[in-house]
């Protein structure tokens, strides 16, 4: 089967939702993934709220390319986030027809952070949509092992980002243990072995997003690298999930401002293309 080839918003969030979908008919993609809830609380939002003008152009982009809406983020599920932060964004999701709500558990107290997440996977089947957990190294869900555990309690799926696989040191021996009917996606850049150390704040973040406290954060939202580009063995982790839709998340702030967004796009798309077909 051909795998579905889909891109993050973070990598060209700078396009708002209609127009991210007109990028990816553009390039070819079979999806994209939406920004419907901001990331950080210095983040800028898109107006995507339910029956919003622009949830009703991302449709008729929708309609008009053939590109569907993957998945819609980011949801940091925090201890004093319940049913009424949560069934707006999946209304949108909803309308806009995505399958993944984007999950991040940011409650330090996984058993709250369980409990919590298997009510929003029972209100979220109503909207036809699977909240899906991503790990990552700098939250308080980092663990991919943890992330099976409560994805076999709660019936949500997991979202598998090869930059916070590596960073929380996972070994590929934990991801084979992951069942193929839970992994939704895997997030796919590519990254050097060594930790980052730099954490610059003088850099203008796409609508205000926070560079974070700390290097590994930096990189993530802004300084990640086109896959194929770094030394994360990325075709290992295809191997293992070759049917998960493939969605390309490569922020990188700096190469956006040397050569443009669609050259971003065009480099991204293709290096990500050309390791799929190995």
């Amino acid at each position: 089967m051909t795998r579905v080839l889909s891109t993050a918003h973070l990598t060209a969030i700078e396009l708002s939702p209609p127009e991210l979908v007109h990028a990816g008919a553009h390039y070819g993609l079979n999806s994209v993934g939406v920004r419907v809830h901001p990331a950080t609380s210095t983040e800028s939002s898109y107006p995507m709220t339910p029956g919003s003008d622009m949830v009703l152009a991302t449709q008729q982009a929708c309609d008009e390319s053939g590109v569907k809406i993957l998945d819609i983020e980011v949801f940091g599920l925090a201890p004093h986030i319940n049913r009424e932060a949560w069934l707006p964004v999946l209304e949108v999701g909803q309308q806009l027809g995505a399958s993944i709500l984007n999950v991040v558990g940011t409650d330090s107290n996984l058993d709250r952070f369980r409990d919590n997440l298997g009510v929003l996977v029972q209100d979220a089947q109503n909207f036809g949509i699977r909240p899906s957990m991503e790990p990552i190294s700098y939250q308080a869900l980092s663990s991919f092992e943890t992330a099976r555990k409560i994805a076999a309690e709660t019936g949500a799926g997991i979202m598998v980002d090869t930059l916070h696989v590596f960073r929380s040191g996972t070994q590929l021996s934990v991801l084979a243990e992951l069942p193929p009917n839970v992994v939704t996606v895997i997030q796919l850049c590519d990254g050097l072995w060594a930790e980052p150390t730099e954490l610059d704040e003088s850099v203008a973040m796409p609508l205000g997003q926070s560079v974070g406290g700390a290097p590994r954060e930096f990189e993530a939202r802004a300084y990640r690298r086109i896959p194929g580009a770094g030394e994360f063995p990325l075709n290992k982790v295809l191997e293992l999930f070759p049917e998960a839709p493939v969605s390309i998340e490569v922020p990188d702030v700096r190469a956006v401002r040397a050569a443009g967004l669609e050259a971003h796009l065009t480099n991204c798309i293709a290096s990500t293309r050309a390791l799929i077909e190995q």
